[in-house]
């Protein structure tokens, strides 16, 4: 519920400051609370950002069931739907939420490590982030108008989930991500909405084929 303000704040363009404000003028204090200001919502439909992380939540936790990692999984979806609905909104993953996440996932699984009927590798965690992250920075230095920056950021954090379960997790949801996005895309030339050289968000797609792998290979676990 606390999701939409933070995306209000931060669907700005590179150049810009964080939203200060409301559409009505009004001061926004903090980060964190509701959307909403003199009875009017200004962030995303809060009712619909609550129900998508709550799904997405309750797949996870049936998924991974009472293990340990399932603490690491709910604390990161609602950063993920953030990400998300910044990225759509701006095509920007802000290195506010970005860089913290690569640091804290990876440390989140060293701990889950150490506890008792953890059902994943930290070592597989640590090369995944790095391989995944290698990857699109390779994507990036070839063309930057495909991959961009953020992207590479956002891969140290999703290959760690994904590589807690292996590599074949980890090939599994960067396909399902690429596919995801090549299908956005495919859509947007058949609606007539966009063309072949039209910017499509990558974040959404990496992160929804991220959570696609993660609950196979919780699942597999």
């Amino acid at each position: 519920m606390l999701v939409p303000r933070a995306a209000y704040r931060l669907s700005v363009e590179p150049e810009e400051e964080w939203r200060a404000q409301c559409p009505d003028g009004h001061v926004i204090s903090g980060w964190v609370g509701w959307a909403r200001c003199a009875g009017r919502a200004y962030g995303p439909s809060t009712p619909l950002v609550v129900v998508v992380t709550a799904l997405v939540c309750a797949a996870l936790a049936a998924a991974a069931g009472t293990r340990p990692e399932l603490g690491v999984w709910l604390l990161v979806a609602p950063f993920g739907v953030l990400l998300t609905l910044v990225d759509f909104s701006v095509h920007r993953l802000p290195d506010v939420v970005n860089l913290p996440l690569a640091v804290a996932v990876p440390g989140l699984l060293g701990i889950v490590a150490l506890v008792p009927e953890n059902n994943g590798d930290w070592t597989g965690a640590l090369l995944g982030g790095l391989a995944y992250a290698g990857w699109f920075f390779v994507c990036f230095l070839i063309n930057p108008n495909w991959v961009a920056f953020g992207d590479v950021k956002v891969g140290l954090w999703l290959g760690a989930v994904l590589g807690w379960y292996g590599w074949g997790v980890l090939m599994l949801g960067a396909f399902a991500g690429f596919f995801l996005a090549g299908f956005y895309a495919a859509g947007l030339v058949v609606t007539r909405r966009g063309g072949r050289k039209t910017a499509v968000p990558y974040g959404p797609f990496l992160i929804s084929g991220a959570f696609v792998g993660t609950l196979i290979g919780a699942f597999a676990a």
